[in-house]
């Protein structure tokens, strides 16, 4: 579907290979005023959804931006070896001594993307709470409680849901789709992310993969086909209401400075 610029917006960017899986930051700058590593037309739009969030009454905070290739890397061999917390869909706790390859490898798809293969490589992707929901001293899970009826982030979720889109913003795990698990906290800017999507093809992803010291990276090379369709294509499709991002037609420039 073709992207409608706001006013003010130069074209989006099209990510090259390298890009697209993480293997440089060449795209992304550091935005310290969010807590942030992102595009610049993302922190423009990601600052205005902000603005409007905070007259909602919610302190929009990021938990996650962008990894790259080798923080990805690091997050898998840790939970595939056994130094990370493993969790089945449910959120409970596995125990990777008593389970397969084949069965790590599943459990971390569930949570956690193969590197080369993370939305968040993009500068993108955020994850995101309301601070100001959080009791003092705590952190956030980021677990589809806390964003249920009656959770902690209920309230920033069905604001979520109500302004995001307006803003260029979308959920691509809004549900189950047989791969990752839904995620109420991850926005997604559907102008880049929308082509990006389209260029991380199958062979890209195995060409970013080859030569590293993936663990389980036997396993992996068998299920690679699929777990690029399940896991990496099988995600929402943004709607014509965040293509076409109508409240970033205030803004007047894409260009955001880091600070």
């Amino acid at each position: 579907m073709p992207y409608a610029e706001p006013h003010g917006y130069n074209a989006m960017p099209i990510l090259d290979a390298e890009q697209l899986t993480g293997r440089t930051r060449t795209h992304v700058q550091d935005f310290k005023d969010y807590g942030a590593t992102l595009q610049p037309q993302v922190a423009v739009a990601f600052g205005a959804l902000r603005t409007a969030a905070a007259r909602a009454g919610l302190d929009l905070a990021v938990a996650s931006s962008f990894r790259d290739f080798e923080r990805q890397l690091r997050i898998w061999n840790d939970k595939f070896e056994g130094r990370r917390a493993l969790l089945d869909p449910e959120g409970r706790a596995l125990d990777p001594t008593r389970m397969s390859g084949d069965d790590i490898v599943r459990a971390i798809l569930h949570w956690s993307a193969l590197p080369g293969a993370s939305r968040h490589h993009w500068g993108t992707e955020i994850d995101v709470y309301d601070r100001r929901a959080l009791p003092s001293g705590q952190l956030p899970q980021l677990l589809p409680a806390e964003f249920a009826p009656g959770g902690l982030f209920a309230p920033l979720e069905r604001w979520l849901a109500a302004h995001a889109e307006d803003y260029g913003f979308f959920r691509p795990y809004d549900r189950d789709r047989g791969g990752v698990r839904p995620e109420p906290w991850h926005l997604s800017f559907a102008p880049i992310a929308g082509p990006a999507l389209q260029g991380l093809t199958l062979e890209r992803l195995a060409a970013a993969l080859r030569g590293t010291d993936l663990a389980g990276a036997a396993v992996v090379e068998t299920q690679l086909a699929t777990i690029h369709a399940r896991y990496v294509r099988a995600v929402a499709s943004p709607a014509p209401r965040a293509l076409a991002a109508q409240a970033l037609r205030a803004v007047a420039s894409p260009e955001a400075r880091p600070s």
